[in-house]
């Protein structure tokens, strides 16, 4: 499986962005897939998970502000980020999780700054 993150950038707070991770591969082994993210000096942090039977799963840091969706026919999960605040600033991750491993995609940046 192999993950092309896109839509990281600069906004200012309160601000709304949306990111894009699209599978290629063997997509259909994804039993999960989801977003880290690393803020700067700090480790990684899950904070939203999609799973295969559509059920969803977000940290509290970003519960009620960010939504997690999967187009699985164009084989692309979203994260849809509103009311976005400076702490949200780090970098972004998409996973995706078969019963073998866990793949990456590259890292997306989310500067939230006024």
């Amino acid at each position: 499986v192999q993950l092309q993150a896109s839509g990281g950038g600069s906004v200012q707070p309160g601000g709304s962005l949306r990111l894009s991770c699209v599978a290629s591969g063997n997509v259909p082994s994804i039993i999960y897939t989801g977003w880290y993210r690393q803020p700067p000096g700090k480790e990684r942090e899950l904070i939203a998970t999609f799973t295969t039977i559509k059920t969803t799963n977000y940290a509290d840091s970003v519960k009620g502000r960010f939504s997690i969706s999967r187009d699985i026919d164009a084989g692309t999960t979203y994260l849809q980020m509103n009311n976005l605040r400076p702490e949200d600033s780090a970098v972004y991750y998409c996973y995706a999780r078969t019963r073998l491993r866990t793949f990456w995609g590259q890292g997306t940046q989310v500067t939230v700054s006024s």
